[in-house]
């Protein structure tokens, strides 16, 4: 098995490409140990010293570190990933259900402003950002204000807080006129 691997906008966070599939659909952003019982994967990886976050993408995993360096903790994270498929292992465990961090909110009067800002936070943001290894959702929409949520590498990303204003705010103000901010959940 060969994993190739990658680095992400964020430092503190590295991309996993085990090469096959690993999360069905959605995605999966545990922050800590407690988090990690939901997926035996999870779980290898928070055995590694170092290791703070994992999230689990629909090709990748992106791991991130607390104060340890990656060059010793690279192939601990390597050697867990490779333990964890070849054990046949499911990712995750039967009661497991998506990550997803609370409801939406938005004025039913907005219902139609709402879905075009999914439409191309789905089409035109996601896909990029997944490529950095993270993910962002929708959360909520009120006075003119779009609620995201940022997971995986974009959590805690230095350059999240420009890719929101100079990338996402940007766009969906050009496309949509009703949108005046952006802002992290």
């Amino acid at each position: 098995m060969f994993i190739q691997t990658e680095a992400t906008p964020n430092p503190a966070t590295m991309k996993f490409l085990p090469g096959r599939v690993v999360l069905e659909s959605g995605t999966l952003d545990l922050r800590g140990r407690d988090e990690a019982a939901q997926s035996p994967l999870a779980q290898r990886l928070f055995d590694v010293a170092g290791v703070s976050g994992v999230f689990f993408g629909s090709d990748f995993i992106a791991v991130t570190k607390g104060e340890s360096e990656w060059p010793q903790l690279k192939p601990m994270i390597l050697g867990a990933i490779m333990e964890h498929y070849m054990s046949g292992a499911p990712l995750l465990n039967a009661s497991a259900g998506e990550d997803e961090s609370g409801d939406e909110f938005f004025d039913s009067a907005d219902a139609e402003t709402v879905a075009t800002i999914k439409e191309l936070i789905d089409t035109r943001v996601r896909p990029a950002v997944a490529n950095d290894g993270g993910d962002i959702t929708f959360r909520g929409f009120k006075d003119g204000i779009v609620y995201l949520n940022m997971k995986g590498a974009c959590s805690g990303c230095p350059s999240s807080t420009a890719t929101l204003r100079h990338g996402i705010q940007n766009l969906l103000r050009h496309f949509i006129p009703d949108v005046v901010e952006v802002r992290p959940v």
